[in-house]
Parts: structure tokens; C-alpha cells; sequence
């Protein structure tokens, strides 16, 4: 599912990445988070899209509205900027062979998107090296676990699916890192995150992180 704002230039090359599965996806939504671009027209373009509009309510908006309509058995998350690696579905899904109600995630490796020239790209932060990532675009899990765990806050501009996995760990869901280069984030010039960063702060997530383990504790 691929949450999408504004996200004309480079949607299909996402799309594409899901369609390129080595195990393809049960269905493929996009949810348009109240673009005033061509993101519609883009996804609405693609054979097997499945593409939904929803007036401009952010990211955790958007996911919940994907993981309340979607109809697979597991649910995977892209960023409308990012690309899958192509064994990313096949590999997850081994994962949860032994262990269906884990939470699989992988590692994400950053690329500058070849449209910058080298100015702009030398003014960008782009960590040369794969990580282990706790992140909505290395996630893979069953629909069924994902929805017990609950939807995202949608009072979180920023962090709101830290805030999702803070709470998934509290109820102690089973957790595994692969180790294996799942997703490939583009660093470009207008990315969301790094521009909510900007404007925003992770203290309210921390917070309510925090005032969860310590009411857990007192009951």
C-alpha cells in the first residue's frame, strides 16, 4: 500500500517496484492524500492500481484509511518516493512461514535520485551504508496482526509509526530484523519526512511513549 502526497514524479517508478515482485503482491492501493498534482493521474494510468482518494488528512490518515479497505491476508507499506527491492515480498513472507503473527522488517539502503545534479545533491544527507530499519517501508505482517495491534495515531505528524511500533512492542509482538536490504529510500529534494523534521518534533510521540510504559507499570 503506498500512502501518496503530491507524488506525480515519481509514483510509477514505485508502483513499479511492486509489480516487479519476485512474489507479487495480492493487490496494490494507493491512497491520495488530497494531492493537487497528477498523483491520480499516475495511478490511475497503471494496470492493477487500485487507487483511492481521501481529502488531505497526512500520512497516518492515509495508512489507516489503506489498512481499513485493504483485503490480503498481510499488508506492506511504500512510500510513494521509495522502491522495493524485488526479492523484498519473497523474503518476508518466509519469514513468517514458522511465525505468522511476526512483524518482519528489513534493512533500507538511501540513494540520491538521479535527477539532482551535483550541487544539489552534495547539500543532502545520505547515509552511504544499508541499516537495520524499524520503519513503515521495511514492515511486512499479516493484516489480521497489524490490525490488533491498532491503527496509527493521526495526531502525529511526525513519528507516527514509531509511536505504532512503540506500542506493537509493549504488547509484545514478535520482532524480526533481516538481514537484508529491503527498501531503497530516495533522497531528494522535497522529502516529506525530512521536511517534517524540520518543522516538527518527535517529543510528542516520546511523551505518550512514555506516560504508556509508566501507567503500565502502576497498574
Amino acid at each position: 500500500m503506498i500512502p501518496a502526497f503530491n507524488a506525480e514524479a515519481y509514483l510509477a517508478e514505485a508502483v513499479a517496484s511492486i509489480l516487479e515482485q519476485t512474489a507479487p503482491a495480492a493487490e496494490i492501493l494507493v491512497i491520495d492524500d488530497g494531492s493537487s498534482d497528477g498523483t491520480g493521474n499516475v495511478a490511475r494510468s497503471i494496470q492493477g492500481v487500485t487507487y483511492v482518494r481521501q481529502a488531505n488528512a497526512g500520512v497516518a490518515a492515509a495508512l489507516n484509511h489503506g489498512t481499513r479497505i485493504a483485503s490480503g491476508d498481510c499488508i506492506a507499506f511504500l512510500s510513494a518516493d521509495d522502491i522495493w527491492s524485488p526479492d523484498k515480498l519473497a523474503w518476508q513472507h518466509q519469514a513468517l512461514q514458522d511465525a505468522p503473527n511476526r512483524l518482519v522488517f528489513g534493512h533500507m539502503q538511501h540513494f540520491v535520485s538521479p535527477e539532482l545534479t551535483p550541487v544539489q545533491a552534495a547539500g543532502l544527507v545520505c547515509p552511504p551504508e544499508p541499516m537495520p530499519a524499524f520503519s513503515a517501508g521495511t514492515l511486512l505482517t499479516r493484516l489480521d496482526t497489524f490490525r490488533a495491534i491498532g491503527p496509527l495515531n493521526e495526531s502525529f505528524t511526525v513519528g507516527e509509526f514509531l509511536d505504532w511500533y512503540g506500542r506493537a512492542r509493549d504488547g509484545a509482538a514478535e520482532v524480526i530484523m533481516l538481514d537484508a536490504v529491503l527498501s531503497r529510500r530516495r533522497v531528494h529534494l522535497d522529502n516529506q519526512s525530512t521536511r517534517a523534521l524540520r518543522e516538527k518534533s518527535y517529543t510528542p510521540v516520546l511523551k505518550a511513549l512514555l506516560d504508556r510504559r509508566r501507567s503500565a507499570k502502576a497498574n
